[in-house]
């Protein structure tokens, strides 16, 4: 596919693919589709120069979905490892009472010792898989690796791919935020 400008007038500009008029809308899918084949194919899904205001929307659109991605990203590295669980958290946090103290000649906080985050214990690493064979009337028993911890350390390596790739300006927005 190869876009092409179609200029009406100053006012009235389009992007033209065939005999399909396609209207500078940012609500418009065929105008979204535009967008994403300058961010995968470049200059090379238009005929001549890519308008400015339009690569200005590519790189606007790139930009929200690195920004989307990061933060899905830095989401999951920020959960817990299932092979290593979690370890309980507490804090000492004001009850709401007051007592006083004659040493200051004020009213002090009463303090409590609080569980601000539950412990959960690691998954087994391993699991036992059972087969059973209907015409030999038979089992076998292996152990596997635990099935939830290789689709952890999956899912997080494919998270910290996504955050090593981000561009710095991504990341700045992001820590904005």
């Amino acid at each position: 596919m190869r876009y092409t400008i179609n200029r009406y007038n100053e006012i009235n500009e389009s992007i033209q693919l065939g005999n399909t008029s396609i209207p500078f809308s940012p609500n418009n899918s065929d105008y979204q589709a535009v967008l994403d084949a300058i961010l995968e194919q470049g200059a090379d899904c238009f005929d001549g120069d890519i308008p400015a205001d339009l690569q200005t929307a590519a790189d606007a659109k790139q930009f929200a979905q690195q920004l989307e991605a990061y933060t899905t990203a830095t989401a999951r590295l920020a959960q817990y490892v299932l092979s290593v669980g979690r370890a309980e958290v507490t804090e000492s946090l004001p009850t709401g009472e007051q007592v006083w103290n004659e040493e200051t000649m004020e009213m002090d906080d009463v303090m409590a010792d609080f569980i601000t985050v539950t412990a959960i214990d690691p998954v087994d690493t391993t699991v036992e898989v059972t087969t059973y064979n209907i015409d030999t009337d038979t089992s076998s028993t292996e152990t596997i690796t635990n099935p939830l911890i290789t689709t952890d350390v999956s899912e997080r390596s494919d998270a910290q791919a996504i955050v090593d790739a981000t561009p710095s300006a991504v990341v700045d927005a992001y820590n904005a935020l």
